[in-house]
């Protein structure tokens, strides 16, 4: 939001203060959406049946009041605990809660599907075909989320005070998906808003609501489609948030580098901006096989774990991303190591 609200442009550019009073808008935007949706899900809680009767034992006010509070106070307390773990451990601490919570469920899915076979719904080579397709899904997301288009950048000689500096060469890298896992994240949320909404009517809300919501049910071909299209929409509305070609060029040529063959301005932000059109369409294509190949298992085979999407991509991404943190981690201890061996013994 910070790319449409100025105030928070301006917050963002004011360094570690602006970020932390972005954080704590973030947190009150938390705590609001906390509340909308407990108060849904208690009323569709109401609204479910067992044997004939309802769900909830003492509906009423003080069933609401009691599961807002209980949803909102859970959910606050793991986003503090991501927060410290953020800031005290390794890695993203909000992540690693999420890629906790996938991983323990992989057991009793698995666990699931198995039963299945062992029953004759799935067969054999049904189960044989997902384990590869998970195996397969898995090397498709770590190369793809490693990939990137290396642009090389040369610095001519240039003198510094009463030095010359040599020449030199850098490269500039662009990620294949420079989105990560926000656009499904995104595209998830904004098709289960429908479902959301019909939550807080007991009867699942009015006969155009229920439509739509049977027709964005998972596996459904309008689901599918629009997954998709929200997928490779917000694929390139975040990489145009993340990745600037003008400020990019700008700043090459305010320290001298270009790109080989390309002209310095406008040029330069024209190629970096066509490059990193190609790969978007890559990286989007990319994210919606990962994502629509599981809705096909859950349509076709009714497979009771949601294979792919955006809880491998979760999944991946952070182990990526925590392998990467403890070899700096290793790396920094090490070098530290050295440092206080070449210490000289005499000196403080």
């Amino acid at each position: 939001m910070s790319v449409a609200v100025p105030r928070l442009a301006e917050l963002k550019k004011e360094g570690e203060a602006g970020r932390r009073k972005i954080n704590q808008y973030t947190r009150y935007g938390t705590l609001l959406l906390c509340i909308l949706q407990a108060y849904g899900i208690s009323h569709g809680l109401e609204g479910m049946q067992a044997n004939g009767q309802s769900a909830v034992m003492h509906p009423g006010l003080f069933f609401h009041f009691s599961t807002v509070v209980t949803l909102t106070g859970g959910t606050m307390f793991l986003m503090w605990l991501g927060e410290q773990i953020t800031q005290r451990g390794i890695g993203q601490g909000i992540s690693l809660i999420i890629f906790t919570g996938i991983i323990a469920n992989l057991p009793s899915a698995f666990a699931s599907t198995f039963e299945m076979g062992r029953k004759g719904v799935l067969s054999t080579e049904v189960i044989l075909l997902i384990l590869v397709l998970v195996l397969g899904l898995i090397a498709l997301i770590v190369f793809m989320e490693r990939a990137q288009r290396r642009i090389l950048v040369q610095y001519p000689k240039r003198q510094v005070g009463n030095q010359i500096m040599q020449g030199q060469s850098t490269h500039l890298p662009l990620k294949l998906n420079a989105s990560g896992v926000i656009p499904p994240i995104f595209a998830s949320s904004i098709l289960l808003f429908p479902l959301t909404i019909a939550g807080f009517n007991a009867e699942g809300g009015s006969g155009i609501l229920r439509s739509i919501a049977t027709h964005l049910a998972h596996g459904q071909p309008l689901y599918i489609v629009m997954y998709s299209a929200i997928i490779i929409f917000f694929s390139f509305f975040y990489t145009a948030i993340v990745f600037n070609p003008t400020e990019t060029a700008d700043n090459l040529r305010k320290n001298g580098g270009f790109i080989a063959g390309i002209r310095p301005g406008k040029a330069t932000a024209d190629y970096l901006d066509f490059v990193l059109t190609r790969l978007t369409v890559v990286g989007a294509a990319y994210l919606c096989l990962v994502c629509v190949i599981p809705e096909l298992l859950i349509a076709e085979f009714a497979v009771p774990f949601y294979l792919g999407g955006t809880s491998l991509l979760i999944v991946v991404n952070v182990v990526i991303d925590f392998v990467g943190q403890v070899q700096s981690h290793l790396f920094a201890h090490q070098y530290e190591g050295l440092i206080k061996k070449a210490r000289l013994k005499g000196r403080k």
